[in-house]
């Protein structure tokens, strides 16, 4: 099968990896031991609860534990959410992570795409409300959206959770990315759970702690109903020893300050490597995540293999095509390493603009 996704290292090995969206800070030193003190535990089949994993997010998001589902990363929740509800008809507003098409698609459900605006950033408007209908079973959002990085804003967001409950329509929300936003932009929704059976946040230890390798997420719901039949359609151990010691690890105070420090450092590189694009002629999609869309004439993806520089090739995406391409924000070095390669893929494009130019005007003297 063709892989779709990023992080394809081990196709294109020893390259600079702009290509998947994780701290450039990496796991901390005291996440790694508490996964290694995992591995000296693998005698034992993990805890099929998480009960430990449950109670330090419970008691760090102020919900009930009851309402937590752990799982092997968001990637798991969405399917065996999909498996539990059995859909028949979904909305996913595009462009969107390919994720929630390929869950839906394993039941056969009837899709819906809302085509977000180019002009407006690809950005979810009030303009969604009015697709929220009585015949829909489920909805997919994610806020920050992938591969745009937008904040659904929160009076919207609130609307778009009250009218889902409202008529009954299942809400996936997905803020894996939430962690890099702005605090002054960013809405966390696990408080709303309590109010609206209906929605479903799923978060992960993914990207904010660096641990793709080890795969856990986790989902808040306050549908107990909902809860029985996801752990009826799951396998009993999807979350290993070690992923969940390193998710308690991952909850400690200590852990909210590299957060704050990661946020404060990709705000700032973003911003950096936005106006570098720009002034390269780049379409440039202004993004609250740690990721940054762009769209250029030139074949960028193939352009940076050939410098050793993995980027996200979106063509892939639903409701963007060839042209798009997403890359990560990482630390100062790298992105300016990202910065210098892409200048001279532009440079190129510039000099064959030029010789074309000066070819015409030498055609036309001819004539």
């Amino acid at each position: 099968m063709e892989y779709g996704h990023g992080g394809d290292i081990y196709t294109y090995k020893g390259m600079l990896d702009f290509s998947v969206n994780v701290n450039p800070f990496g796991p901390s030193e005291a996440v790694l031991e508490a996964a290694k003190r995992g591995i000296d535990k693998c005698c034992a089949y993990p805890d099929s609860q998480c009960r430990a994993l449950r109670e330090a997010l419970a008691a760090k998001l102020g919900v009930p534990q009851e309402y937590i589902l752990p799982g092997n990363g968001a990637a798991d929740l969405f399917f065996s959410l999909v498996t539990a509800e059995r859909p028949k008809k979904a909305l996913i507003p595009v462009p969107a992570f390919s994720e929630y098409e390929q869950a839906l698609r394993t039941v056969d459900c009837q899709i819906r795409y809302y085509q977000t605006e180019e002009k407006e950033n690809f950005r979810l408007t009030e303009r969604f409300l009015e697709k929220l209908t009585e015949d829909l079973d489920l909805v997919f959002l994610c806020s920050p959206s992938n591969p745009a990085g937008q904040v659904i804003p929160e009076d919207l967001l609130r609307r778009i959770i009250r009218r889902c409950g409202e008529k009954k329509i299942r809400l996936v929300l997905d803020e894996c990315f939430i962690e890099f936003a702005d605090r002054e932009k960013a809405f966390y929704a696990e408080g709303e759970a309590e109010n609206c059976p209906q929605l479903f946040v799923v978060r992960a230890f993914t990207k904010m702690h660096a641990i793709p390798g080890l795969r856990l997420g986790y989902g808040i719901t306050s549908d107990t109903e909902l809860l029985e039949r996801l752990c009826r359609v799951r396998q009993p151990w999807s979350v290993s020893i070690p992923a969940q010691e390193a998710g308690i690890a991952a909850l400690s105070e200590a852990e909210d300050l590299k957060v704050e420090k990661t946020r404060i450092l990709i705000r700032a590189e973003r911003e950096w490597l936005e106006q570098e694009l720009r002034e390269m002629g780049f379409r440039v999609i202004p993004s609250e995540a740690n990721f940054i869309l762009m769209y250029s004439s030139i074949d960028l993806a193939e352009g940076l293999k050939e410098q050793g520089i993995l980027i996200r090739d979106c063509g892939n995406y639903r409701g963007l095509g060839k042209g798009w391409y997403r890359t990560a924000v990482r630390l100062h070095e790298e992105n300016r390493l990202l910065a210098e390669a892409l200048g001279k893929i532009s440079e190129g494009r510039d000099q064959r603009k030029k010789r074309s130019a000066k070819e015409e005007i030498s055609e036309r003297r001819n004539q």
